[in-house]
């Protein structure tokens, strides 16, 4: 017999009965029942009960096991007494009758307990990350993520592509972030970085005549954390294709991860609940219409709820304090958000409350019923009057038991407040499709925005994009000044799904001269192109294909379809949210001998 295990935890069953196996694992309880043992034995594969009772000779030894000690039992299969089966587990009509036990490993009492998986503080999860991955949920999330990988790179391989890895060391480029450093020991005083994303490799495949590019990539990125993105590094599915434009991307991509979706659309894991609907049918939403209706350019498409204008019902009314916005600033517009169900005034009170947490001065609204009619309820209805008010519920499609919110001023400034109000709504009101993933391309993004700390103009996305209308309407924005420019429409694309952006993409800017007069309006030179983007300047001197593609970050999608409420749950070894490692102690100091290797000292900026 093997020196461990002739058997998993997770692998005996009903035939195996009156057969004899060596099971070894963490224990993950012991149950004292009138002076029997019962002993839950785990590993990877499952958990198989072990009993001891005083007439075995392993009984001595089964007395002074802990919890998640480490060890080896040997015993005879037998059926469970009758009541005792245990249908939630595969081995639930089995148990070992132990025979022998070897301790193999002992453990201290634990920091972080497995059994039972009680809620505790997350650095001290993280520092103990070793134990966490132990308990059940957390480790079957982390297979759910392999097999999610899995499933995308077959079907990737399907598609026609192939995954190619790119290099981890490489020059330092704008992508949006900053980057990781890494000083070079043999070239003193200079730096390699690690990549963002491995956006000017791929692009340089495709030049090199490869056609269609994946990889699992690995990218870097020094950024503040937050909920949905890890501090320092992700993955994400990477990809490239040759000779395409934006619709062939969309019709090659949706199907791969649309057939993802439907595959691991299931409840969290060790969770209960239904499997979730996957939209089939991707809606197209333009970047200008999904600011002005869902205030995001990552709706939550689940929400029922649409924003709409209403500036022309409150010009020249009698609620001064937006009539006269109006009337002084051409930019002032007026959105209303529908509240569907909300049409009272404790909710229009819970609901100005909230906008007053958020640091605005308050929300105003009318509200619905039966006394008013379409007249409306509230302050504002009271000032704009019945006729402007049923106006309003017209448009809106609100009827009684309904109520409307609205904010003014420049939308550039009071968007994302408006867009949080709508969610705010939907998830007070009950209206989210909880049972529902919700997918839509987000399409048309501006080219260029402005930089106000720089005063300069600035690329929005991607400056590896090609902008719509190309050369041409490049040049001629330029001439007609900084506005036309602003309202340059780019060939980029965002996946987003439930509120969540989880890819990004664009046909590319392949031409040369075309590429350098893109970064000169940000200020760039042609050397500084030639100088910071030299090996993908120099390709697209020698035959560059029309070329396009997108990524996908992994711990997104994974996040959602695992139900988790961060994507530190679903990485194997995450930092916290300060960006510190707690498990394996970085970032961390190094000795003077290091740095006197690379030619750097260290000066830290002194304590306020």
């Amino acid at each position: 017999m093997h020196r461990y295990r002739s058997h998993t935890c997770g692998a005996l069953r009903a035939t195996d009965i009156g057969s004899t196996a060596r099971l070894s694992g963490w224990v993950h309880r012991v149950r004292d029942h009138g002076g029997v043992l019962f002993i839950d034995l785990r590993d990877h594969y499952g958990l198989t009960q072990v009993v001891a009772d005083p007439d075995s000779a392993a009984f001595k030894i089964a007395e002074k096991l802990r919890s998640e000690w480490v060890v080896r039992i040997d015993g005879a299969v037998r059926k469970r007494p009758e009541g005792t089966t245990n249908a939630d587990l595969p081995t639930g009509e089995i148990e070992v009758y132990a025979t022998e036990i070897e301790v193999l490993s002992e453990a201290k009492e634990l920091p972080v307990p497995v059994f039972g998986e009680p809620d505790y503080p997350e650095d001290m999860r993280l520092t103990y990350r070793f134990l966490d991955l132990r308990r059940e949920t957390l480790h079957a999330i982390i297979m759910k993520r392999l097999a999610i990988t899995s499933s995308i790179r077959r079907r990737m391989h399907e598609a026609g592509f192939n995954e190619f890895p790119t290099p981890i060391l490489t020059a330092s480029s704008p992508e949006g972030a900053r980057d990781f450093l890494v000083p070079s020991r043999i070239h003193a005083g200079k730096f390699y970085a690690l990549p963002q994303a491995p956006q000017q490799y791929k692009q340089l495949l495709m030049v090199s005549g490869f056609d269609r590019y994946f990889q699992i990539a690995p990218c870097f990125r020094d950024e503040d954390p937050r909920a949905d993105r890890l501090p320092g590094e992700f993955y994400q599915l990477d990809v490239e294709m040759s000779f395409v434009e934006q619709e062939d991307i969309f019709q090659t991509m949706e199907p791969v991860l649309t057939s993802v979706f439907e595959e691991f659309a299931g409840p969290a894991a060790g969770g209960q609940g239904q499997t979730k609907r996957v939209d089939r049918d991707w809606q197209r939403i333009p970047y200008d219409t999904a600011i002005a209706t869902y205030g995001s350019d990552k709706p939550d498409l689940r929400n029922p709820i649409e924003m709409a204008d209403v500036t022309e019902h409150f010009r020249g009314s009698g609620f001064k304090v937006f009539a006269g916005m109006i009337e002084r600033d051409p930019k002032v517009r007026v959105w209303a958000v529908p509240a569907p169900g909300g049409g009272s005034r404790a909710f229009c009170d819970r609901m100005n409350g909230w906008a007053q947490k958020e640091g605005q001065p308050g929300l105003g609204y009318i509200f619905w019923r039966e006394e008013e009619g379409s007249a409306g309820a509230g302050p504002v209805a009271k000032n704009v009057g019945g006729e402007r008010a049923a106006a309003i519920q017209a448009q809106m499609g609100l009827k009684t038991g309904d109520a409307c919110f609205f904010t003014a001023g420049d939308p550039a400034k009071f968007y994302k407040f408006a867009g949080l109000a709508r969610d705010e709504i939907g998830r007070e009101l009950k209206l989210i499709d909880e049972g529902r993933f919700a997918f839509a391309w987000i399409v048309d993004f501006p080219f260029y925005e402005w930089n106000e700390d720089e005063k300069k103009v600035d690329f929005s996305h991607n400056p590896f994009s090609m902008p719509k209308g190309g050369a041409e309407a490049l040049t001629a924005a330029e001439t007609e000044g900084r506005d036309a420019l602003l309202g340059l429409k780019a060939n980029q694309y965002d996946i987003v799904c439930n509120g969540y952006e989880i890819a990004s993409g664009s046909v590319r800017n392949h031409v040369p001269e075309t590429m350098v007069k893109a970064f000169e309006i940000t200020g760039l030179s042609r050397s500084d192109v030639e100088e910071r983007f030299g090996g993908l300047y120099r390709a697209f001197q020698y035959g560059a294909p029309p070329h396009g593609g997108m990524a996908a970050g992994i711990e997104r999608m994974v996040m959602l379809l695992t139900g988790t409420k961060t994507v530190r749950d679903v990485a194997l070894f995450p930092m916290n949210q300060q960006a510190n490692d707690l498990l394996m102690g970085a970032p961390s100091d190094v000795s003077p001998k290091q740095l006197r290797e690379l030619s750097i000292r260290v000066v830290v900026p002194e304590k306020k």
